[in-house]
């Protein structure tokens, strides 16, 4: 790197002697250039990084080891790992049975699909997934969407047949886009889904999924299609006179019991097993006191008889046909993303918790196969659920193997033990859901984005009103809206400030972050947010200009030495584009217009090259291109102190004749 010396005169301080010449990176040709951006776009974790300098039977091993986790962990498992997942996984078995017959119920599916979902998706996780601690199967949510979304165009009860063939074609499309983001590696897309989004979005549907159970609380059997709070309340309190004492004093009983004991396993984190049984306790509790009493001749709805055997096939049970493809491509889609979302966000924050990483492109290729794996057996849409997941975690649960032992357990149930279901409420399931539900609205989230960045409560509450108000599809598009708009307005309009020196120092930062900062006479130093593009470059053009009417103004009403030069920190400018370079030349003509002269600090690589190839460096002056604010500072009092009777722009560089 090339260095000048130049030297100050009498009386002005001078902390450095050298001035640093500011580079352009070496020039690379298009292709090479292309090559890095999408290495960085699509693979920034360099997968192929342990594939180098390989023999190729090692790579063979390595690359069965990178499709299939089950390969890197299976021969370190041991006896003590395997007693740890059995008993993991006959806890969230206990979990998975009662949960997967109501949340089939939800989705107007029969209950047994709820175990159909239970026992093959988590054999295809087991093997692909790269998550120790994920439990999967049904989600409240994405089973209301695929309610939801279906049933507005096939009536289940009319047309159960064609129904039950939507929900298995939605469910192979859900796993086909979800296996494609993380085969082609576009998992950012989901990233579009904020927290906030997710927050509100859940806390919504849980609202309505509660709302909606009152339903089988009150043994009402006529509803409401429709998910919106007041269609649903409108329902219940249209049918006063059709409630039923029993189903109600049944549900409240039990909807008691289940928040009881998730109270108390809160409390007493050791007995977290208190709650996982809570619900097959009350499933077996509702059927012996249904069948001992004869309920069900007294109003109180039961499931009836639930077929006995594993999966049947459903491959030719798939529709590609008009006019419901589209429904169930649009309900894949949709479920989908918001089925991924869940998922990865659940497996990363339980490897948080272990200190491991997942990677969430293998999750989402393992979602996707599970899925449409589980759309050719009988199987809906699974993701990996954070109520499940957290009892496995609690369970102490070392690798997928959990998942398979909750597997075998759906399977001894769905050969041996359907026909004990017959008699189960479905107020009782009602009651399982709700409680569920109730720890999906995370209302002290809600409070805490209140607190740290009020835009994002926006975001939150705009998701929730939007599902509870409206629908679950409206909800999910007003709060991705939202989402992009405030990308968008935080592209368009970057923050810009004015810098001032930390005293005693040689470093500038914001003056309105750092009060005791002061700014330099005759120097105005603006620093810059964001890349700059053609959708900020007129705002930020307009912007700069304000800044230097504003100190212009400032200087004249405190009589101090005239602005002479205007400094723009480009730390935080990572790129340009040609309407960018554009505004840089519309700022320097104006500049140059006002006697004054422009200087460049710190400008990045990618901004250098641009600005090099537009010719605009060469029409600045490389000699007003310095590597920090603090050297540029230097260069311009120098200037002042030397040629205080000349203006800025007429001045030259005074290290060349030095």
């Amino acid at each position: 790197m090339d260095t000048t010396d130049y030297t100050f005169p009498q009386g002005v301080e001078e902390p450095h002697r050298r001035h640093h010449t500011v580079e352009a990176p070496l020039p690379q040709s298009f292709l090479k250039s292309l090559q890095y951006s999408v290495k960085e776009t699509l693979f920034p974790d360099d997968p192929f990084r342990q594939f180098k300098n390989q023999p190729t039977s090692r790579k063979i091993v390595l690359g069965l080891k990178y499709f299939f986790p089950i390969c890197e962990w299976a021969p370190r498992y041991n006896l003590k790992f395997f007693k740890s997942d059995l008993i993991a996984g006959i806890t969230i078995a206990s979990l998975a049975i009662p949960q997967g017959i109501s949340y089939a119920k939800l989705a107007n599916l029969p209950p047994i699909l709820g175990l159909y979902s239970s026992f093959v998706p988590p054999l295809v996780y087991a093997l692909l997934g790269s998550s120790r601690d994920l439990a999967v199967g049904t989600v409240a949510v994405a089973s209301l969407l695929t309610g939801a979304m279906l049933s507005k165009e096939v009536d289940a009860e009319k047309f159960p047949k064609l129904y039950l063939h939507l929900a298995f074609t939605a469910t192979f499309f859900a796993g086909v886009f979800e296996a494609s983001l993380g085969i082609f590696r576009l998992g950012f897309i989901v990233d579009f889904l904020s927290h906030a989004t997710i927050v509100g979005f859940m806390g919504g549907a849980a609202t309505v999924v509660s709302l909606q159970q009152l339903k089988g609380i009150f043994g009402l059997k006529h509803f409401t299609d429709a998910t919106d709070v007041i269609s649903v309340m409108r329902s219940v309190f249209s049918q006063t006179h059709q409630w039923r004492w029993e189903s109600g004093v049944l549900g409240c009983g039990f909807l008691f019991f289940l928040l009881s004991t998730r109270y108390f396993s809160i409390k007493k984190p050791k007995f977290f097993w208190v709650a996982a049984m809570a619900p097959l306790t009350s499933v077996i509790l509702g059927s012996l006191l249904v069948y001992f009493t004869h309920a069900e001749r007294h109003g109180v709805q039961v499931i009836g008889n639930l077929k006995k055997g594993l999966n049947p096939l459903s491959g030719s049970d798939l529709i590609f046909t008009s006019p419901y493809m589209a429904t169930a491509l649009k309900t894949g889609l949709i479920t989908g993303i918001i089925a991924l979302a869940e998922g990865i966000a659940v497996g990363r924050s339980f490897a948080m918790f272990k200190n491991y990483n997942i990677d969430g492109n293998k999750e989402m290729i393992a979602f996707g196969m599970m899925n449409i794996v589980g759309s050719f057996t009988s199987c809906y849409l699974t993701t990996g659920p954070f109520s499940r997941s957290a009892v496995n975690y609690n369970a102490g649960c070392k690798t997928a193997v959990s998942n398979i032992v909750m597997a075998i357990a759906v399977m001894f149930t769905l050969l041996f033990l359907t026909p004990l279901f017959h008699y189960t409420p479905l107020v009782v399931l009602s009651a399982i859901i709700i409680s569920a539900m109730l720890g999906l609205i995370d209302y002290q989230a809600a409070i805490h984005l209140w607190k740290v960045d009020k835009f994002d409560f926006l975001v939150c509450m705009s998701a929730y009103i939007g599902v509870v108000f409206g629908s679950v599809e409206i909800g999910l598009v007003v709060a991705v809206a939202i989402s992009i708009a405030r990308l968008l307005l935080f592209m368009s309009r970057p923050r810009t400030a004015v810098k001032g020196n930390i005293p005693n120092s040689m470093i500038y930062r914001n003056t309105e972050q750092y009060p005791s900062s002061r700014t330099v006479p005759g120097i105005l130093i603006l620093e810059i947010d964001a890349p700059i593009y053609f959708s900020n470059a007129s705002y930020l053009r307009e912007r700069i200009i304000r800044w230097i009417d504003e100190e212009e103004e400032r200087v004249k009403e405190s009589g101090e030495n005239s602005l002479q030069y205007i400094i723009l920190d480009m730390s935080a400018i990572g790129n340009i584009d040609t309407s960018g370079i554009s505004m840089m030349e519309e700022i320097k003509k104006i500049i140059d217009r006002r006697t004054l002269k422009l200087v460049l600090a710190n400008p990045k690589g990618e901004v250098v090259k641009k600005l090099t190839r537009s010719k605009f460096i060469d029409n600045l002056g490389k000699e007003w291109m310095f590597l920090t604010v603090g050297e540029a500072v230097e260069a311009c009092s120098f200037m002042l102190h030397t040629f205080k009777t000349e203006p800025a722009a007429s001045k030259k560089e005074p290290w060349n004749n030095v």
